[in-house]
Formats: structure tokens, C-alpha cells, sequence
């Protein structure tokens, strides 16, 4: 976030340069081209399932009413990569619509996550008054602090019902709480809630003898994992004279955060090096932690993690199993779906047993010696919480009173308590029902012997499915998706598939309808289109090969489709069904009466083990004069962000989006859409002031799909605006360019200046008849680049015509 009172340091603007030195004289060593940039594979991903969305929308249960929106791209082990979508139902935001496609390096998908069961067909007109909404959940909470508005939402329960969101922060029974209540708009009853405080229940440590924490020279916060830090319950980090830290007592609390930076730190290490996650929120970031809370406890409240003591008051509740657990909580909140919602206490037994899992894996990481924190699988036994050792027990859950295996009784369960199936499902994939290695033996629910593949593996299957997790989550939907992750990460073994379905079964949780088959995923395929562009007249017909080659494993099946967008062409193939390695005819064919304009279509080839996309631009009636390509954003035509994979803005990157309009001391900022509900914007959220979600730490660019301009006179028109504060300079800007084959051309070139510029609308024309016959592409740019300002831009109403 960048304030007028508060300035970042300068960032390097996104631009294609080369610097060369003349050669010396007489010198005739030709310099080697510069290999072309790799792309990245988070952008090959969200372009392959941003298609594969427009493909097989059934797939998706999307609604006419339906706008579907990419959230995110999370990269894990072995390329693959997590691309997220949430969807709105007539405008407003759908609870429990959000959705997974996983995808390999380079963008076959694998499988998708779907948690809504049906398409969306629900009224939005409320009966119960917000006022309401809001007596009904504040009345949930004893003591209650403060209460948000209520937000109107669209829950994905059957065809859809309409309810009210409140986020009501206070205490029950003493104990702090962030409850999410969703109150029926049409009765005023409470549907569903759920809290996002989740409760565990040369360094002097007190767990670990000395240690070596990367701390700053006389702050307890991490320079080399932004966001982590430790301190007291008044939310600042601990500071000291000198980077010693703690004196080894149980009741210290600066060795308290000792304790908690040396856990979070192998945690975080962990999840690079086994798990493939960066940093302990997948982007890089980690919390802050608290010490000396007042109660025999612990917990992760969604912003931080607070860790109380032992009820004999002799040590903190710090060690490495406890805050790997807190931190585990962190990992599950920032997964796709997040840790809201489920069945009854299902999901929060689910994410209760996560933390277990994340502190297990830490404890592993670390192997300390018997006589410091050993690992194992019980929870909280060096802390000894209430004075009867661990609280959990991961091998035999029964054994301190809670379920080994699955039951229709889980979501009704204490969420502690119903974190026992998950724990004794991990522990028998990581170390099976008989360990040879000293660990103890585990009974099966249906006395089975399931043979371990190891912690570090099952950590990573356990992740890929917390990667592929969506707001409905279950034991059922975890299996399929542990499934998955199995078999895309180890794709030439069947051994860690079949482990994870004998470790479901052995607690209770059976095979679900549509499971993939254990096997070997290896094989991999190519699909490309020659062209990948035409034109036709309306009543006419276009023609492309579609080309497939096998990239690694034996040949596959593969059924050949299209969709257009907008709606109009059709594609036939053939044949409809190949063997990579072969080609097809595709026949586009444009229905008499077909408005001129550019369409897209989106091939899917849907193979046996993964699945291809690719697109066909197709320009209709080149040879009469009107639009040639035109995009006003209400629906998605293919926008691609940080198109390169250099953009450095670390906010306010474009997106399709509704904007909600920002000011600053009567000064306009961001602006509501120039026409409709959505523009090209420069991250569309408010935020908590203007400057909360502008461009800040360098530039960011948008890419349009590529359009085929016709032959003849050609004008491109479009709105736009840019706005900022007096702390701007003329490093900062907004850029329009055309790129073609035969070059590139700059449409639009406004500068920042140190003086306050309001947004407006304005409409930018240039000729583009030097690009006719050429396939193009608009690239537009944005960049706080010089010293922190606020800077916010938008782009709408994109035309291109023919005279």
C-alpha cells in the first residue's frame, strides 16, 4: 500500500532492453542472440485453465448468470501448478462456488476440483432486512466487540440460497472468537457459521537447548521470511540491544519467542524443501506471532498466531509440534478454498488435523534427539498442556478418546476431536499399520495392513490435496484429491496411489464415485493449430489442421471438440477422435446471419490422462466495412496478466474486474467502469483506504487475445484514465501499444507528474491501417516505478474497426 506520506523504494520499470557496447576496432566475433525467456509456468497454466473453463462449462455447473473470475496460481513440487476461480451469481459473490484445475509445467491439465454439485437458479431479492441480519448474528457471540456489515451472498447449497454474511469479532466463554454467520435472507435463520480463531489447544530456547535464529541485529523479526516476527500480546516484535535472544526459562517470554522463531523457521524450511510451497502463505509471506497470552492455549485468529502456557504455568506452549500446528493453520486458511465452511465441524476437524500433520512434518524436519523434541506423531506432549501429556494422538486417536475412523457422526463432532480419522489416515500412509522403523503400530478400521511410503511423501500428497481443496471440503473429497495429487506427483509409480486408497479405507473413508484409477499417469501430449487464425464470410467456412505429437509416455486417446466465444461458429472434426501423434481436419463453420466480429474458439483435446487446449481466432466478414474486434469486459475474452512473467507491482496488478471506486480528500482515484459493470483496472478492490490495493512496487501489463485484423482502413478506439497524487513523479505511467509481426506501436503514453490528477474518462483513437493482414495484440502497461505513489489506471470500451 502506498499513503502520500509514505514513500517505497524505486523500482526498475517492465521493459525489453538491451545494452551493448560497441566492439573494438578490427573485432568480427559476432555476439550470440539472448536465448529467448522461458515462460513462466504459472502463466502457461492460467492461460490452459482459463480455457478449459470456457471449454467445458457444464463441467464447471455454470449458470447463465454465472461470472466466473481466476483468484490465483499456486506453483508446487514438480511444476505442477493450482490455478483458483471463484464465480458471482448475478453480481453478487458465491459461498462455496470456488473451483481447482491442476495443471502440469506446461499446462496439461491434470484434473479439476469441484465442489458445487448443481448449476446456480436462485432469486437475489432479499426479504430480511440487513438490520436483522445483523441482531441475529451478533446474538451467536457472548461478548461482542464489533460486527461488519452484512454482505449479501449467494450460498452453493443445492440450486443456490440467499443469505447475509456478518463477521462478528469477540468472546465466547473468555475465549476470542472471529465468527462468520450466514443468515437465510428469505427466513432470518442461521445457515452456517464458523470461526476463523482456531485453537490448539546463540538463542536460549527452552524446548532446544541453544540456537541460531535469523533474527534482525536487535529485533525479534526474520529478515529472510517477510512477515514472521515475534513479540507480546500488544502485536510489536521484541527488541534487545543485540541479536541474543532469551534465557533458557520456562516462564520467559522472550525465550517464548525463541521457541516460536526456531519452529517457524523450520517449518517454513520444510515447506520449501519437501513440500514446494514458498513460504508459509505459498506466496512468499509468513505472520506475526504473540506470546504471554493469558490462557492454558494457542491459536491462529487469520491474522496471527498467539501461544499462551501450560496450566501449571512452568512453560510456554511453544513447542514445535504446537506452533507448527498454529502455522499449519496459516497453510490450510491460505489454500485454495480456505478454512470456511464444510459440513457441520467436518472441514474444521479436517483443518484441526492439518496443523497436526504440518507440526508432525516440522518435528521430522528438525529429528531432534530424545533428550530435546524428539519426533513422532503425538501432539503437545513437551508441553504437557493440562498435565496428562500429549493431547492428540496420531497412530491411535482412540487412545486419548478420539474416533480412529470416519463416521456419519464426524461433522457433529468437537473439531478436535474429529480431527482423529485425518491423523490416523497420515500416519498409516506415512508409516503404515506394522513400522519396521520403531514407530508404533497402528490399528486399521477395517483390519487391514497398510504398508507406509514415508513422511516426506505423504507430506506431499497431503499437500496437493490441500492444493486442490475448495469451501466444500470433505474426508470424501479429500480422498479423490489426495488421489490425484498421488498420481500427478509420482506418474510412473502406482505404489503411492494405492497406499493412499488403502490408507482412506482403512479409516472408514471408501472409494468415491469418479476416483481416478491408480496406474501410471506418465503419458503427455502436444496440441497445436495450423493456422491458429482465419476469416470467413457469414453462411461460409474456415479450415485448420490440428496437430498432436506424444511428448513422453505411450500414446493416448484423444476426443477433439470446440467452443465458440461469442456463440455463433461451430467446429466439426476429422476424424473427432485421434492417437497423439495424429492429426485432423477442423472445419469452422459460420452460420448465415452471423454479426461480423472476431470469435474465439477454444479446442479442447481431451486425452486419456490430460488434457490440451488451444485457440482459433476467427474474424467474420473481413471484407465489409464495421467491427472488427470489440471488448466492453463483460464477458472474459482472454486478457492475459504479466504476459511475459517479468511484471514486479506487488498490488494493484490489472485484472478484469468490477472496480470499486477509490477517492482520496474529494480526489477521484479509481473509477467505476466506463460502461457496464467491469473494465480492465488496476486491482478492482477497495480496500481499507485509496491507496490500499493501487499499483505499487513497479509495473504490471495486460495482453488482449490475438486478433486478425483484415485488410483495408482500420481504427482502434478505446477509454481510458489515469490518476494520481502529488507524490507521483514521471516515472510512473499508463501505456498502450500495439504489437504486431512487423513491430510494435504506441497507442496511449501518459506520464506521472508531481501534482494531483483526478480520474476521468477519455477516449484514445489511433489508426491501425499499417497492421492490416497482421495479427495483433494490445499490451497495455501501468508502473509505479520511481518512488512510492498512489497510481491507479483503468481501460474499457476496446474497438477496432473498418472503414
Amino acid at each position: 500500500m502506498r499513503h502520500q506520506t509514505a514513500f517505497g523504494a524505486a523500482a526498475v520499470a517492465v521493459g525489453l532492453a538491451v545494452a551493448m557496447s560497441a566492439p573494438a576496432a578490427g573485432a568480427t566475433t559476432p555476439t550470440a542472440p539472448a536465448a529467448p525467456a522461458k515462460p513462466d509456468p504459472r502463466t502457461v497454466a492460467a492461460a490452459s485453465a482459463d480455457r478449459l473453463v470456457a471449454a467445458k462449462p457444464a463441467a464447471f455447473r455454470k449458470a447463465p448468470k454465472d461470472k466466473i473470475v481466476r483468484t490465483g496460481v499456486t506453483s508446487g513440487l514438480r511444476g505442477l501448478q493450482y490455478v483458483e476461480y471463484q464465480r458471482t451469481y448475478d453480481g453478487l459473490p458465491v459461498y462455496g462456488g470456488d473451483f481447482v484445475v491442476t495443471t502440469n509445467a506446461t499446462g496439461g491439465v491434470l484434473s479439476t476440483s469441484v465442489g458445487q454439485t448443481q448449476k446456480l437458479d436462485v432469486g437475489t431479492k432479499a426479504t430480511v432486512t440487513p438490520a436483522q441480519a445483523t441482531a441475529t448474528s451478533r446474538a451467536k457471540v457472548d461478548t461482542v466487540d464489533s460486527a461488519s456489515s452484512p454482505r449479501l451472498t449467494v450460498l452453493a447449497e443445492g440450486t443456490g440460497r440467499l443469505v447475509y454474511e456478518t463477521v462478528v469479532s469477540g468472546h465466547q466463554k473468555k475465549a476470542e472468537t472471529k465468527l462468520h454467520v450466514l443468515v437465510d435472507a428469505k427466513t432470518g435463520k442461521v445457515v452456517k457459521t464458523w470461526d476463523e480463531v482456531r485453537d490448539a489447544a546463540d538463542d536460549q530456547s527452552y524446548y532446544h537447548g541453544t540456537v541460531d535464529l535469523s533474527t534482525a541485529a536487535t529485533s525479534m523479526t526474520d529478515p529472510a521470511r517477510p512477515g514472521h516476527q515475534c513479540g507480546g500480546q500488544g502485536g510489536t516484535a521484541y527488541t534487545g540491544t543485540d541479536s541474543a535472544w532469551g534465557n533458557g526459562s520456562g516462564t520467559n517470554l522472550e525465550t517464548a519467542c525463541v521457541d516460536v522463531l526456531y519452529a517457524v523457521q523450520k517449518e517454513w524450511d520444510m515447506l520449501g524443501a519437501w513440500l514446494g510451497r514458498n513460504g508459509t502463505n505459498g506466496s512468499g509471506r509468513g505472520f506475526p506471532s504473540r506470546v504471554g497470552l493469558s490462557d492454558v492455549n494457542a491459536y491462529w485468529n487469520g491474522s496471527y498466531t498467539n501461544f499462551g502456557h501450560n496450566q501449571a504455568g512452568t512453560r510456554q506452549a511453544t513447542s514445535v509440534d504446537v506452533v507448527g500446528h498454529e502455522n499449519g493453520h496459516a497453510v490450510f486458511t491460505n489454500t485454495p478454498g480456505g478454512d470456511s465452511g464444510g459440513n457441520g465441524n467436518e472441514k474444521g476437524g479436517m483443518n484441526e488435523s492439518a496443523g497436526d500433520i504440518f507440526g508432525a512434518l516440522t518435528e521430522h524436519y528438525i529429528n531432534e534427539p530424545a533428550n530435546l523434541d524428539p519426533p513422532d506423531y503425538l501432539v503437545g506432549e513437551e508441553v504437557d498442556l493440562v498435565g496428562s501429556g500429549p493431547i492428540r494422538n496420531m497412530y491411535n486417536p482412540s487412545a486419548l478418546g478420539d474416533p480412529n475412523c470416519y463416521s456419519s457422526s464426524i461433522p457433529s463432532t468437537e473439531v478436535h476431536s474429529a480431527a482423529g480419522p485425518q491423523n490416523h489416515w497420515f500416519y498409516l500412509l506415512a508409516e503404515g499399520s506394522n513400522p519396521t522403523n520403531g514407530n508404533p503400530t497402528s490399528p486399521t478400521c477395517n483390519n487391514s495392513t497398510v504398508t507406509g511410503i514415508g513422511i516426506q511423501k505423504a507430506g506431499q500428497i497431503f499437500m496437493g490435496g490441500l492444493n486442490r481443496k475448495v469451501t466444500n471440503w470433505s474426508h470424501a473429497r479429500a480422498r479423490i484429491e489426495t488421489v490425484n495429487a498421488a498420481l500427478a506427483l509420482f506418474p510412473n509409480s502406482a505404489t503411492e496411489c494405492n497406499a493412499v486408497k488403502a490408507a482412506w479405507s482403512a479409516v472408514s473413508v471408501p472409494a468415491q464415485s469418479g476416483e481416478a484409477a491408480c496406474g501410471t499417469q506418465g503419458p503427455d501430449f502436444s496440441l497445436t493449430l495450423n493456422p491458429s487464425s482465419g476469416s470467413a464470410q457469414a453462411g461460409g467456412t474456415a479450415t485448420a489442421t490440428v496437430s498432436t505429437a506424444t511428448t513422453s509416455g505411450s500414446a493416448q486417446q484423444i476426443a477433439l471438440s470446440a467452443t465458440s466465444s461469442p456463440s455463433g461458429p461451430t467446429a466439426t472434426f476429422s476424424p473427432s477422435t485421434v492417437t497423439s501423434g495424429q492429426s485432423a481436419t477442423m472445419t469452422v463453420n459460420v452460420p448465415a446471419g452471423t454479426p461480423d466480429g472476431t470469435y474465439r474458439l477454444t479446442v479442447l483435446a481431451d486425452g486419456a490422462s490430460v488434457d490440451r487446449t488451444a485457440t482459433y481466432t476467427l474474424t467474420v466478414g473481413t471484407s465489409q466495412p464495421g467491427t472488427v474486434f470489440s471488448d466492453d469486459f463483460e464477458t472474459n475474452q482472454g486478457w492475459t496478466t504479466n504476459p511475459g512473467g517479468t511484471d514486479t507491482a506487488t498490488t494493484g496488478q490489472w485484472q478484469r474486474g468490477t472496480p470499486a471506486p477509490t477517492s482520496y480528500s474529494g480526489t477521484n482515484l479509481q473509477l467505476a467502469a466506463a460502461g457496464g459493470s467491469y473494465d480492465l483496472v488496476t486491482g478492482a478492490a477497495a480496500g481499507t483506504d485509496a491507496g490500499t490495493y493501487d499499483v505499487d512496487g513497479g509495473a504490471t501489463s495486460v495482453q488482449s487475445p490475438a486478433i486478425s485484423l483484415p485488410s483495408g482502413t482500420l481504427t482502434l478506439s478505446l477509454s481510458w484514465y489515469l490518476a494520481h497524487l502529488d507524490n507521483s513523479g514521471t516515472d510512473d505511467y499508463l501505456r498502450v501499444r500495439v504489437v504486431g509481426t512487423s513491430g510494435s506501436s504506441t497507442v496511449l503514453n501518459q506520464t506521472g507528474a508531481a501534482s494531483i490528477r483526478a480520474g476521468a474518462w477519455q477516449t484514445a483513437t489511433y489508426d491501425l491501417s499499417a497492421y492490416a493482414g497482421q495479427s495483433v495484440r494490445i499490451v497495455v502497461d501501468a508502473a509505479d516505478a520511481g518512488t512510492g505513489s498512489l497510481v491507479e489506471g483503468g481501460i474499457d470500451n476496446v474497438r477496432i474497426t473498418k472503414s
